[in-house]
């Protein structure tokens, strides 16, 4: 199991990850690295999917891979900012994609480089990217991409999916903490809306200009994408757009959590120092009484009489009530 994962993740030692040549019905067969420098089929496109952390696959897209030097280097570079760029013949699409991987944090995001021509698609990647493997899983069940576009719109459309568990999952988080949490555990659920408003910030970087290069690829013109790949492109702009409202809402009702829980924890910090003020009040007069009589000084009245005592506390109590009379009066108790 261990070496599968590995195996998924780097690919073979020369970075290739899979290779398949697609025969437009939604299959394709698979190659190896000897067999991408052969010559495709007239009616296949062959898809070419790297690991560009090798050493290998750097040598190959700069000297063999017949690229254009500056797609090449954006191939392999570690700027990795959502964007469309239409070169010569061909189009250069970079994407991301939220790390799903297990025991990885989802706002980790996984950037995806897509080079498209017309009987050829170059994707690379360094981290492994799920919603990539599961195209090879389709392919293998014939319900793979046909061409070049149907790979763009499969893989966009994967992409996609794999946002809306995530968001959900962090919308479900931040209401049960709004339900659940108390006064007497507002110091920890602060804690808890600062990792849920960081989380959303983080998806809402990279989502915000994914959507742009989304709304670019619908408006495409010429014939790469037929009328419903472009409707289907507009879809995925605009459910990405959805994404990015209910983050900002996560991050709102975040927000708003977090004012409560500050106003409860100020609250409660007034309530206290409101109990020690009327104690302090009530004890001060108490304590000075008590201070002047009991000072070791020739001269104190009462010192031979046995009923001083009786008076004394008579007078503290006298004094004490009186004390709690005027606050109530005055409606501070």
């Amino acid at each position: 199991m261990i070496r599968r994962m590995l195996v998924d993740e780097l690919g073979d030692s020369n970075g290739l990850l899979c290779a398949y040549d697609l025969d437009g019905q939604g299959s394709g067969r698979k190659l190896d690295w000897a067999a991408i420098g052969t010559a495709a089929d007239s009616a296949a496109v062959r898809w070419i999917h790297l690991n560009f952390s090798s050493p290998k696959v750097s040598s190959w897209l700069r000297r063999s891979a017949s690229l254009d030097p500056i797609v090449a280097e954006a191939m392999l570079s570690d700027d990795s900012r959502p964007r469309v760029i239409e070169h010569g013949a061909g189009m250069l699409v970079i994407l991301h994609g939220l790390n799903t991987n297990p025991g990885a944090v989802p706002e980790d995001m996984v950037s995806l480089r897509i080079w498209l021509e017309r009987g050829r698609v170059i994707s690379t990647r360094r981290r492994r990217l799920l919603s990539v493997g599961s195209m090879e899983e389709d392919l293998k069940t014939g319900e793979g991409p046909k061409d070049a576009a149907d790979f763009l719109v499969k893989v966009i459309s994967k992409l996609d999916e794999r946002i809306e568990p995530v968001i959900d999952r962090i919308d479900e988080a931040i209401e049960e903490a709004e339900v659940d949490f108390t006064a007497a555990r507002a110091a920890a659920y602060r804690g808890e809306f600062s990792g849920l408003r960081r989380q959303a910030m983080r998806i809402r970087r990279f989502l915000a200009p994914q959507r742009t290069a989304l709304e670019q690829l619908s408006r495409l013109t010429g014939d790469f994408l037929s009328e419903a790949q472009r409707f289907e492109l507009r879809e995925e702009a605009e459910q990405v757009t959805r994404y990015l409202e209910s983050l900002d809402l996560v991050r709102e009702r975040a927000m708003v959590a977090q004012e409560e829980l500050i106003a409860q924890l100020a609250q409660q910090q007034n309530s206290r120092m409101y109990i020690l003020s009327i104690v302090a009040a009530i004890f001060l007069p108490l304590s000075f009484l008590t201070g002047l009589m009991g000072m070791n000084v020739a001269g104190l009245p009462g010192t031979e009489d046995p009923a001083s005592f009786t008076l004394l506390v008579i007078l503290m109590l006298a004094v004490g009530f009186g004390i709690v009379g005027i606050f109530r009066w005055r409606k501070w108790l």
